[in-house]
C-alpha cells in the first residue's frame, strides 16, 4: 500500500486507497468547499485545484460535488489519481510547506454538509431477506414476497428536501394512525418510530435524456460513489397510509446520509459475485459483470446519557438487486437521471436475526424485546435515542471505511387542540 505524508492511524477508515469526498467548512472560512478524507485530516480540494488538469479545476472549486459528478467516470479517475499523487510522500504538495499548511485540515476543525444538491431521491426495496421478513409478518410465509418482487427492483420516489447530513436531529413526526381494533383514525405523535439500515449511491455522468434509457451494461458509468443511509420510518403511520400508493408521510420526516461519499473505484478490491437470481430476469436487467460488494455494516443504538449497544451486523452483499439493475429499471421508461440524484438500497437485512436492518425485524413487529446495555430495552425508538450506522470493507490489511451516519430522535411537537 502507498504511503501518505499525512499520518494514517492503524484501523483508520480513510487510507490513501479510499479518499472519500465530502463538503466542509471551518469557523475561519464558512464557505462550503470540497475535500477528501485522509486519516484524521482532509485535503481541501479548492486550495489545490490549480495543481489538477484544467478540465477538472472548476469542479474542484465548487460548493457541492454535482459538477464533478457530471463530468463522468474518466474525469473521476483523473481526479482520484492526481489526488493520490499529491498526498504521497515527496509530492509537490508535500514539499510546498505553505500550501500544505493551508490545504491539510484536521477533521476536528471542520463542519460537514450534504455532499451534493440532491435533485431527486429514489428508495428501492432490494434486500430479499428484509422483504421476506416483512412479508411473513403481514401476509404469512406462503405469500411473503409479492408476485413482482423477483422480477423487478421495487422502489418509490422519496422526498429529496428532507435528506439531511449525519448529525442532524430527527423530529418524531405527527400523523394519522389507526390503533388496533379502532374504527376511526387518531392524530398524534408516532409511537412506532424505526430506523432502516441502508446504503445509497449518487448518480454521476451526464445522465440520460428524457425518453432515453441507460442500458444495464452501461449503468456503471453513472455510479459516482456510495454512502451510508438511515431511512427513518414511522411504522404506525405507514401501516395506515400506505394503501394503495405506498410510503408517504411515514417516510418523508427525514433521511440521514453520511457526509462521506466513497468512490466506486475504492471498492473494486471488495467486488463479489452478484446475488443469485431465480427466475432469470428479463433481458434488459441481465448483466454478468459483478457489481456487488463485501461491505460490513453495523448499527448501534444509544439512549440518552447511556453507552451505545451494537444491535445489528449486516452486509451490502445481501442485496438481491444490484445498483446497475436499479438504474436500468429506473430509466427503462425514459425517466431522466441527473448528477446528484440519490438512489437508496432499501433496508439491508441478512439471513440471521442479528443481521436484521430495522427494529421492525429485530423485535419482530413488537412481539420481542431488544436488550440494550445497563438494563435498557427497546421495541421501537424512544425520544433522544441516537442511531449510529457504520460501514467498512476489509481485506488483506486494506480497510476502506464510510465513517458514520448518526441521528438523534427529538420529541414530537405538541398536538394543537
Amino acid at each position: 500500500m502507498s504511503q501518505s505524508f499525512v499520518p494514517v492511524p492503524v484501523g483508520s477508515d480513510f487510507p490513501l486507497e479510499n479518499l472519500p469526498y465530502a463538503v466542509f467548512s471551518t469557523k475561519n472560512n464558512e464557505a462550503h468547499r470540497l475535500c477528501v478524507a485522509i486519516g484524521e485530516h482532509v485535503l481541501d480540494l479548492k486550495a489545490v485545484a490549480h495543481l489538477y488538469p484544467s478540465a477538472v479545476q472548476q469542479s474542484l472549486q465548487s460548493e457541492t460535488l454535482n459538477l464533478l459528478m457530471s463530468l463522468g467516470h474518466e474525469a473521476w479517475d483523473i481526479v482520484r489519481a492526481e489526488t493520490q499523487k499529491l498526498l504521497q510522500k515527496g509530492s509537490v504538495l508535500d514539499q510546498n510547506l505553505d500550501l500544505k499548511a493551508v490545504a491539510i485540515v484536521s477533521q476536528k476543525e471542520i463542519s460537514l454538509h450534504l455532499p451534493a444538491q440532491i435533485g431527486d431521491y429514489t428508495d428501492f426495496y432490494s434486500s430479499i431477506h428484509h422483504a421476506t421478513n416483512v412479508g411473513i409478518m403481514f401476509r404469512g410465509a406462503e405469500n411473503a414476497l409479492m408476485p413482482n418482487w423477483r422480477h423487478l427492483p421495487v422502489g418509490y420516489h422519496g422526498r429529496a428536501s428532507s435528506v439531511v447530513v449525519s448529525g442532524t436531529p430527527i423530529r418524531r413526526p405527527l400523523g394519522q394512525t389507526l390503533p388496533d381494533g379502532a374504527e376511526k383514525p387518531i392524530f398524534g405523535a408516532c409511537k412506532l418510530l424505526d430506523f432502516e439500515l441502508e446504503m445509497a449511491f449518487f448518480i454521476g455522468g451526464p445522465g440520460n435524456q428524457l425518453g432515453e434509457s441507460i442500458p444495464v451494461d452501461e449503468a456503471w458509468k453513472n455510479v459516482f460513489g456510495f454512502t451510508l443511509m438511515n431511512d427513518w420510518s414511522a411504522r404506525d403511520i405507514q401501516k395506515w397510509e400506505y394503501v394503495p400508493l405506498g410510503p408517504f408521510t411515514a417516510k418523508n420526516l427525514g433521511t440521514t446520509i453520511s457526509p462521506w461519499v466513497v468512490p466506486t473505484a475504492a471498492l473494486k478490491p471488495f467486488l463479489l459475485d452478484n446475488f443469485p437470481q431465480q427466475p432469470e430476469v428479463l433481458p434488459y436487467l441481465r448483466h454478468s459483470q459483478p457489481f456487488n460488494f463485501d461491505i460490513q455494516l453495523q448499527v448501534s443504538l444509544k439512549p440518552a446519557n447511556e453507552s451505545e449497544t451494537l444491535i445489528s451486523n449486516s452486509n451490502f452483499k445481501h442485496l438481491y438487486w444490484t445498483p446497475l439493475q436499479q438504474i436500468a429499471h429506473h430509466t427503462v421508461t425514459g425517466c431522466n437521471l441527473r448528477p446528484g440524484d440519490l438512489m437508496a438500497s432499501g433496508t439491508i437485512s441478512g439471513e440471521t436475526a442479528d443481521s436484521y436492518g430495522s427494529l421492525l425485524e429485530l423485535c419482530w413487529r413488537g412481539t420481542k424485546t431488544l436488550d440494550l446495555q445497563n438494563g435498557k430495552s427497546r421495541k421501537f425508538l424512544q425520544d433522544y435515542d441516537e442511531v449510529i450506522i457504520r460501514g467498512h470493507c476489509e481485506k488483506n490489511g486494506l480497510r476502506i471505511g464510510f465513517g458514520e451516519c448518526v441521528g438523534q430522535v427529538l420529541p414530537a411537537h405538541p398536538v394543537q387542540q
